[in-house]
């Protein structure tokens, strides 16, 4: 949980880090969350309930990094 710890203005400086990382080398970045704002920057998102994956979304319009508020 990258930014659990942050003030939402760093959080959204490493979050813009990790997005530009992501689409500079083409890598699959994994974010663990509990902030279902950020989760609309990815590309698929994965809830889990009991360790298992309870369902998928797909984000058909990404949110980018310095689009979020929270």
């Amino acid at each position: 949980e990258p930014t659990g710890a942050l003030d939402s203005s760093t959080g959204v400086m490493l979050l813009a880090a990790l997005e530009r990382i992501n689409a500079e080398l083409g890598t699959t970045t994994v974010v663990i969350t509990h902030n279902a704002d950020i989760a609309r920057m990815a590309n698929r998102v994965l809830h889990l309930a009991d360790g298992r994956i309870a369902r998928e979304e797909i984000n058909t319009a990404r949110v980018a990094a310095r689009d979020l508020h929270w």
